[in-house]
């Protein structure tokens, strides 16, 4: 038997409210499952709690689940859950608020959510959740009886303008949507909703780890031949497996490694697994993984974060880049929250202090366990670095606040090994009495390093210098200033002061008197090219190198600003000399006894052209350089 039915009117028209669920709220139809599951299941949980606080509720909680059926024949789909259910003036509060508000009032609150990041406020005011499904539906009807109470509640609409609700009394406890579907479009994403093969899609996607059971019913062939027959057989769908959930000794590690391919869709093993659990003013669950192998696209443009955002079990999105910085993009996993400020589609993070708090926690977990590897695990740590090194330095030039840890993590190549990287703790302990600085030289390989001429004095004295050749090594080195109170400083910038005793300082103050009109005449003649013209205490078997300011910019930096398209000024650099080497003693000579030979001049250009070349530096004009040089050594012959 039924009550009267009362019909009301919708204060928002049809069309404005249709174009503000699929315009201004939801940008994938798909997620209307994803609200009505976890309507279902937020109103599993209520039960579950007024059941322990209500003895005589007189609800039945043995078996809380959530039904999905599907009606080929009839085009329909109903999400039925036996969960806290709701009384008349519920649905009218609850289900209807948004009927009652006008379409102005909700864009007035959109974007006022929007601008204070409390949308999440909206969801439950205004059933935004619920009339996602009129985005699928022609018509929606829900039929709700609340624990403790004999009658029901019917609730339909059409979305033409008006809605009813009456009184039932032969509904079971809790509630049921039923959406009747509109023609499957796929050019519009709009999908066949009543496909078994659909629901389950989506119930993976979205609602796997919900905590009570989804189940449908589908179809299964018993017997075989004329034997055989189809029956409708309940289905548990979705997994229940939140492993974030459980302590890592009660979780395998073959379980761990599926759950990590499951979400990092690779097929490497974890390097390392990190379980969190935060309670108190912020509460959530995170399992993040350190893979054993980098993703082809880790220096691409179009690599995505991955991590994924769930709020209580409910998938909000992938690839939430809010949650970790950039530098640690490799880290795949999921994190669960227990409440935070989201749109009222859910579908769009707000930026608020909850997941700035969340962001620098993970960041220092994760950093706590590589220093961890680091520290006890070598080999698993050689693998990290050797696969995640160069974007982890990343952080060097972004995050300041981890700036000292992530220097401490880091390892490089060094002069000290061929083979074994140092870390900068190993470099200090190892400097030599009357070192103040940690010396080091970019470049594009190791090679290009170790034979440059900046590195003979250190080679000489048996100073170490670390070898960096990786694209962010030029960009970090600028702006990290000191790792434990030692100076970073560039071997190709700069003057070079490597502790001479009082007898090399005399001999070098005279060397600066005796070349002091070569050096003037050199800068003269070389002036569209240096800045400046001196003698060297970096060489002791190269003629020349070429040295900049301590903050002008590297020959390879240079390179990569012009490659991305950035105009750079040419920068003018200084031309070191080697007093001992015979050339530029004989070049001294000569200068003095024939000041006016335009050979001495040519002379000067291949002096500064094969020192540019020797530090992997490139020339203005090569033909020049190339007739000219020719030309000499055809005068040789």
């Amino acid at each position: 038997m039924t009550a009267h039915v009362e019909e009301m009117q919708f204060q928002a028209e049809t069309r404005q409210l249709l174009d503000l669920m699929i315009h201004s709220v939801y940008s994938n139809k798909d997620s209307f499952l994803r609200e009505l599951v976890s309507n279902s299941s937020d109103a599993l949980d209520k039960l579950r709690l007024e059941s322990f606080q209500n003895k005589d509720l007189g609800a039945d909680t043995s078996d809380l689940h959530i039904d999905l059926e599907i009606d080929k024949e009839n085009r329909t789909l109903t999400v039925r859950d036996n969960g806290i259910g709701m009384s008349r003036d519920e649905v009218v509060d609850l289900i209807g608020t948004l009927a009652k508000s006008g379409t102005a009032e909700v864009r007035a609150k959109l974007k006022e959510a929007k601008d204070a990041a409390a949308s999440e406020e909206l969801i439950g005011q205004f059933g935004i959740g619920f009339y996602s499904t009129f985005m699928v539906a022609d018509k929606v009807t829900l039929v709700t009886r609340r624990a403790g109470e004999d009658t029901a509640t019917r609730w339909e609409s059409s979305g033409e303008g008006t809605y009813t609700i009456e009184e039932v009394s032969d509904a079971p406890q809790g509630s049921a949507v039923t959406l009747h579907l509109k023609p499957a479009d796929d050019e519009d994403h709009l999908y066949d909703y009543t496909s078994e093969h659909k629901i389950r899609e989506l119930v993976k996607r979205y609602s796997d780890f919900i905590a009570w059971p989804i189940r449908m019913q589908v179809e299964k062939t018993t017997g075989e031949g004329d034997d055989a027959t189809t029956v409708l057989e309940d289905e548990t769908v979705n997994s229940m497996k939140a492993l974030w959930t459980r302590s890592k000794d009660e979780v395998s590690d073959e379980e761990y490694t599926e759950f990590y391919r499951h979400v990092s869709h690779a097929w490497d093993e974890p390097l390392e697994v990190i379980p969190m659990k935060a309670e108190g003013t912020f509460e959530y669950q995170a399992l993040l993984f350190i893979p054993s192998r980098a993703p082809f696209d880790l220096f691409m443009r179009e690599s995505k974060i991955g991590i994924q955002l769930y709020v209580k079990r409910v998938f909000i999105m992938d690839d939430c880049e809010e949650l970790v910085p950039e530098y640690l993009r490799f880290v795949k996993g999921v994190v669960d929250a227990a409440d935070l400020s989201l749109n009222v589609s859910r579908e769009i993070l707000q930026q608020d202090r909850q997941i700035r708090a969340i962001r620098r926690r993970l960041t220092k977990k994760v950093l706590s366990t590589v220093k961890d590897l680091q520290a006890n695990e070598p080999e698993k740590y050689s693998t990290f670095w050797g696969e995640f090194g160069r974007a982890l330095k990343e952080g060097l030039l972004s995050d300041h606040d981890n700036q000292e840890t992530i220097l401490g993590l880091s390892s490089f190549a060094t002069t000290q090994s061929d083979e074994k990287p140092t870390t900068l703790a190993e470099y200090v302990s190892r400097m030599k009495d009357g070192q103040d600085a940690i010396y080091y030289m970019t470049g594009e390989s190791r090679q290009q390093v170790e034979n440059s001429p900046h590195m003979e004095a250190f080679t000489a004295k048996g100073l170490e210098v670390l070898i960096l050749t990786d694209a962010v090594d030029e960009m970090w080195t600028g702006s990290v200033p000191e790792f434990d109170g030692k100076p970073f400083r560039s071997i190709a910038k700069g003057a070079v002061d490597l502790g001479d005793d009082e007898a090399e300082s005399e001999e070098k103050d005279a060397q600066k008197a005796r070349f002091a009109d070569l050096t003037t005449w050199m800068a003269e003649t070389l002036s569209d090219d240096v800045k400046e013209v001196r003698l060297s205490s970096r060489l002791t078997t190269s003629p020349a190198c070429i040295v900049g300011d301590d903050f002008s910019l590297s020959p390879q930096l240079e390179k990569m600003y012009r490659a991305s398209g950035q105009p750079v000024p040419k920068t003018k650099r200084i031309l070191e000399l080697n007093p001992d080497h015979a050339l530029v003693t004989a070049l001294e000579t000569a200068h003095a006894e024939h000041k006016d030979d335009m050979a001495l001049a040519e002379t000067a250009k291949l002096l500064y052209g094969t020192a540019l070349l020797a530090e992997g530096g490139e020339l203005d004009d090569p033909a020049s350089f190339a007739k000219l040089l020719a030309e000499r050594l055809t005068r040789t012959m």
